[in-house]
C-alpha cells in the first residue's frame, strides 16, 4: 500500500510543480490580450501567495478532520479547476479570482504530503520528492513555450497543464479508499486535543527558532534565483543572456542536488544534510563576495544552489522527529506558512535595498540570512538535546 501511495505522492508532487512558474512564462503575452498593465502580474502572484499561506496555516485541522487523501485530492482539484478557468477567462478580474482556488489548492496539498512523506517514508524520498517538485516547475514554462508560437496559445498550454491536473484528480480520488485504509490503520488523525492551538504549538521549546530557519531559508533561495542574474549583469558585466543562463544552472545544481542528496541521506542524518548544505551556501556566497573571475563567480552560484538542496527536504524530514508526529502535521502547516511569507516578503524587500544601496550588497544579504538560518537551526538542535 504504501508504495501505491508513493506513487501518487511523487505524481502530485510533479503536478504540485507545474503551475509555479506559468504565469512568469506566460505573462508577456497574456497582459497584451487581456489589454492590462504587464506590473498586474505581480497583484496575481500576491493574490496566490496569500491563499498558500492560508491553506498550509490551516492544513493541520483540515487534515485531522477529512484526512491526508481527501485534502489532497480537494486541493490538486481547486487547482484544476482555477487552470481550466484561467483558460477561458476573458478578463484581468476572472484571473484574479481564480487566482484564489490556485493559491489555496497549493499550500495545502503541499503541506499534507510532506508531513505525510515525513512520518512515514525514508529522507531520501523527501529529498527526490522536492527533486520531483523541480521536474514539474521546469516542465510548466516549457509547455507555455509550445504554445506560445500560435495564437492565443498561453490558453492551450494552461489547458493542458489544467488537464494534466485533472487527471491526477481522478487518480487521487480513486485512491481515497487506500488513504482512508492507511490512515485508520496508523491512527494519523489521533492527534491529542491538548497543545493543538497555534499559540500553544508557537509556545512549544524550538518551534519559533525552527521558524526563523524556515523564514530565513526560502527568503535566501528565492533572493539569490531573482536578483542573481541582475547582480551578475549590474556589477559583473555580464551580458543578460549569459546572466539568464547562470540562474538556470543555479536552479539546475538545486534539482540535481536533491536527487543526489536522496542517495546521501543513507549514510548522513537530516542535521547533517542541513549542516553540510549551509556550509556549502556559505563558500558559494562566499566566492561571490570575492574579487574573481567571472567563471569563480558561476562556481559560486553553482555551489549556493547545490547547497540549498539538501537544506529543505532535511528540515521538512526532521519535523517529526522535533516534535512528535501526533503534532507535526501542524507544525508543519505554520512552516509552509512562514516559509511562503519568506519567499513571498524578503526577495522584494531585497529589490528596495539594492536600489538605495546597489546590487553589491547581494551576497552580504544572503550571507546574512544563511548565518541566520544556521545559527537558529544550531538552537533548535540544541534544544532537541536538552530535551531528550
Amino acid at each position: 500500500m504504501l508504495n501505491i501511495l508513493l506513487i501518487i505522492i511523487y505524481l502530485a508532487f510533479i503536478s504540485l510543480g507545474l503551475p509555479d512558474a506559468v504565469l512568469g512564462s506566460a505573462w508577456p503575452t497574456m497582459h497584451k490580450e487581456l489589454n492590462v498593465h504587464i506590473s498586474l502580474a505581480g497583484v496575481c502572484t500576491m493574490v496566490i501567495t496569500a491563499g498558500t499561506v492560508i491553506s498550509s496555516f490551516f492544513s493541520g485541522k483540515l487534515i485531522s478532520r477529512f484526512g491526508t487523501g481527501k485534502v489532497t485530492a480537494f486541493s490538486v482539484f481547486l487547482t484544476a479547476f482555477a487552470l481550466l478557468g484561467i483558460y477561458i477567462s476573458s478578463s484581468f478580474i476572472w484571473i484574479l479570482l481564480l487566482s484564489i482556488p490556485l493559491g489555496l489548492g497549493a499550500g495545502a496539498v503541499d503541506s499534507a504530503l510532506n508531513n505525510f512523506v515525513a512520518i512515514y517514508y525514508k529522507a531520501k524520498h523527501m529529498n527526490w520528492l522536492h527533486c520531483f517538485w523541480g521536474i514539474g516547475a521546469t516542465s510548466g514554462p516549457f509547455i507555455i513555450a509550445l504554445y506560445l508560437l500560435k495564437e492565443s496559445g498561453w490558453r492551450m498550454g494552461y489547458a493542458t497543464i489544467g488537464i494534466i491536473q485533472s487527471i491526477l484528480v481522478v487518480f487521487l480520488f480513486l485512491s481515497l479508499p487506500l488513504w482512508k485504509k492507511f490512515e485508520l490503520d496508523n491512527n494519523e488523525n489521533s492527534e491529542e486535543k491538548s497543545n493543538t492551538k497555534i499559540l500553544n504549538l508557537i509556545k512549544i521549546p524550538g518551534v519559533k527558532s525552527t521558524l526563523i530557519t524556515f523564514f530565513s531559508y526560502c527568503a535566501m533561495e528565492l533572493t539569490a534565483g531573482l536578483w542573481g542574474s541582475s547582480y551578475l549583469v549590474v556589477t559583473k558585466g555580464v551580458s543578460t543572456e549569459e546572466a539568464a543562463k547562470y540562474i538556470s544552472l543555479y536552479y539546475l545544481g538545486i534539482t540535481i542536488g536533491r536527487f543526489l542528496s536522496g542517495f546521501l541521506t543513507l549514510k548522513l542524518g537530516n542535521k547533517q544534510m542541513i549542516k553540510m548544505g549551509q556550509i556549502t551556501c556559505i563558500l558559494g556566497i562566499s566566492i561571490l563576495i570575492l574579487p574573481l573571475s567571472i567563471n569563480f563567480q558561476l562556481m559560486g552560484l553553482i555551489l549556493i544552489g547545490l547547497g540549498c538542496a539538501p537544506i529543505y527536504p532535511a528540515m521538512l524530514h526532521e519535523t517529526p522527529n522535533k516534535f512528535g508526529k501526533e503534532i507535526s502535521q501542524k507544525i508543519m502547516g505554520i512552516q509552509m506558512s512562514v516559509a511562503y511569507i519568506g519567499s513571498a516578503l524578503v526577495p522584494p524587500l531585497f529589490g528596495i535595498l539594492a536600489g538605495v544601496m546597489g546590487f553589491e550588497m547581494l551576497p552580504f544579504f544572503l550571507l546574512a540570512l544563511v548565518i541566520t538560518m544556521y545559527f537558529m537551526s544550531e538552537k533548535t538542535s540544541q534544544l532537541s538535546l536538552e530535551q531528550g
